[in-house]
């Protein structure tokens, strides 16, 4: 799956060898049938346990030719308990019970269908817009920003985007902004050398707002597609913490105006509820403009996505399908919750 494609350039003579070169590099900007077939699997593989876990009790409820109004409650369950969250459970179960009511339907296979529709329009609806990168009016040089708690999978994120950019042809240039860990820094270096893009680092407790600048002004020197800043891990309950995070925002605006392009916030699936929790805090820092639901593969509890997108208005943007540098892939809302009700 490619998750960066070159737009065509206006700058060749469109009859040289260069302009014939560079078209036949170019795809458009919808997936090819392969890829979707491609992103199907991977989602599949990462949400097995949760399909297998509570929405794996959603086969049994549909088996009856009924939907009697004994099983709403069932459901209720069913999806709180996969961490849909309390106010995103009602709202689902409202909307699907007044549409089954309005049209007269009580079969099962209907009721089904109605609660595929509508967790599909949970998801969708928030990410109306495209990825920064993959807009009409992409930016030269796309800057991400990446935020998260301690051991969410923030840094081997960063690493999984910043490969699957690298094997699409674009420049990434990370920077190491969380300087509070020493190790985190030499982690974030040693993907690096691994992947094959440049690492902006400084020494262990130096200013982070400084390594984000540094990692700007080598981004526009050597014109690269992406700037991609890791920060510190950090609590979403620690106040201090935050307003830092919040100064590196502003000095990427201060030297972007539209930017950061894209803030993602990294949110380990396992945490269920607490992770939207952490959601709500970074939101109301920094904007988070997306999420990448890492170690998804790990847990039986994966509705969490349906309430980060319902309560926050926050898209899924990838997900975390293993632990191998290939295993992340686009999120889509349809593949996600026809997986889950398999």
């Amino acid at each position: 799956m490619r998750f960066w494609r070159r737009k065509p350039s206006h700058e060749v003579p469109e009859q040289s060898g260069e302009a014939i070169a560079i078209a036949e590099e170019e795809l458009p900007l919808e997936p090819t049938p392969e890829e979707r077939a491609e992103v199907h699997e991977q989602t599949e593989r990462a949400v097995e346990r949760t399909r297998r876990g509570f929405f794996g009790r959603l086969g049994g409820l549909f088996e009856r030719a009924d939907f009697s109004d004994d099983l709403w409650d069932e459901l209720e369950e069913i999806l709180i308990g996969a961490d849909a969250g309390l106010e995103t459970t009602e709202a689902i179960i409202t909307a699907v019970r007044k549409r089954a009511k309005d049209e007269g339907v009580k079969q099962s296979a209907r009721v089904r269908e109605f609660l595929r529709d509508e967790l599909v329009e949970i998801l969708v609806e928030p990410a109306a817009e495209p990825l920064a990168w993959l807009a009409e009016d992409a930016p030269e040089m796309t800057i991400v920003l990446v935020v998260g708690v301690n051991g969410a999978g923030k840094t081997t994120s960063i690493a999984k985007l910043s490969h699957a950019l690298k094997k699409d042809g674009a420049t990434v240039i990370l920077g190491a902004a969380d300087t509070f860990r020493a190790a985190a820094t030499d982690q974030l270096k040693v993907w690096g050398e691994r992947i094959g893009v440049r690492v902006i680092a400084h020494q262990p407790g130096a200013d982070p707002g400084a390594v984000v600048f540094d990692t700007l002004s080598a981004g526009e020197s050597a014109k690269a597609d992406f700037v991609i800043v890791d920060t510190a891990g950090r609590l979403h309950t620690k106040a201090n913490l935050m307003e830092e995070l919040k100064k590196m925002h502003r000095i990427i605006q201060r030297n972007h105006p539209d930017g950061p392009h894209e803030t993602f916030l990294v949110l380990d699936a396992t945490t269920g509820q607490n992770g939207l929790m952490q959601a709500k805090t970074f939101a109301s820092a920094v904007g988070v403009s997306g999420i990448i639901l890492a170690k998804l593969d790990g847990t039986a509890k994966g509705g969490i996505a349906f309430a980060i997108a319902h309560e926050l208005g926050i898209p899924v943007r990838f997900i975390g399908t293993g632990e191998k540098m290939h295993d992340l892939a686009p999120f889509d809302a349809e593949d996600f919750v026809d997986s889950l009700l398999a």
